[in-house]
């Protein structure tokens, strides 16, 4: 399927998704609607590597619109029902591992959508910023969930009222990412790391992202009930299978995602 604003190719088992172009790097509602088809549509493909354009991203366009003027608040609002959850929904729910890897700016919407990655990778010029507090808003594609769980409430409190850069190093200081790589070494790594990922049991990789979220909104009875039922429905699985057999063979299993 051929898309207008962002570019979709695949190596091997890896979908790469570049969010964005050069020329149409703020994050829009038409740029969403592409990327949940994209996600939507991998192909059997065994993990997803997201990267923004080098110039960075940001969701200006959320604020002033693709046609340059204003958004009314109806707009905006009809926007985030539209495009901007449903795209995330869908990265929440994928059965494969993502990886993210973020050039120079993320921000706004961008950022949210590659922290929400398994793993976020960023160049060491990268930085994360949430600035709507500049324009008398508030954030929004989840970011108050998002940060909330990575950095904490004071952390997160203070990104989203001061408005201000969070370095890729302060952010990784921070617990918010995975990974700082010098800016020429950033495709090459992400795209390792999701290849890696790609040959691994992408069945208990999907049933650890549920858990994480899940444990932040359970208590320890649910928790634990919920850990028992994974592991009893993963042990059945012919990846599990060969996990075992592969370990009494003293060799490198080969998993098939099933």
């Amino acid at each position: 399927m051929a898309y207008e604003h962002i570019l979709v190719e695949r190596s091997g088992d890896v979908v790469g998704i570049v969010v964005g172009r050069p020329e149409r790097a703020a994050a829009t509602a038409a740029m969403f609607r592409e990327i949940a088809s994209a996600l939507g549509d991998l192909g059997g493909a065994r993990a997803v590597l997201m990267t923004g354009p080098e110039e960075g991203c940001s969701s200006r366009s959320n604020v002033v619109g693709e046609s340059g003027q204003l958004s009314t608040a109806e707009h905006v609002s009809a926007e985030l029902a539209e495009c901007y959850e449903i795209a995330l929904n869908v990265l929440a729910n994928l059965s494969i591992p993502v990886v993210s890897a973020v050039f120079g700016r993320a921000a706004g919407m961008w950022c949210c959508l590659a922290l929400n990655a398994d793993f976020c990778v960023a160049s060491d010029d990268a930085y994360f910023r949430q600035a709507f507090v500049n324009l008398d808003s508030s954030p929004d594609a989840n970011a108050f969930d998002t940060l909330s769980r990575l950095v904490g409430g004071a952390r997160a409190n203070e990104m989203m009222k001061r408005g201000e850069r969070m370095s890729a190093a302060a952010a990784f200081e921070a617990g918010m990412i995975y990974k700082v790589v010098a800016l020429e070494a950033l495709h090459q790594e992400a795209f390792a790391l999701a290849a890696r990922l790609a040959a691994g049991p992408t069945i208990a990789y999907a049933a650890i992202r549920r858990q994480i979220r899940a444990a932040f909104e359970s208590d320890l009875a649910t928790t634990m009930e919920r850990e028992a039922d994974d592991q009893r429905d993963m042990l059945r699985t012919a990846d599990a299978r060969e996990g075992a057999l592969a370990a009494l063979q003293l060799r490198k299993p080969l998993f098939e995602g099933r």
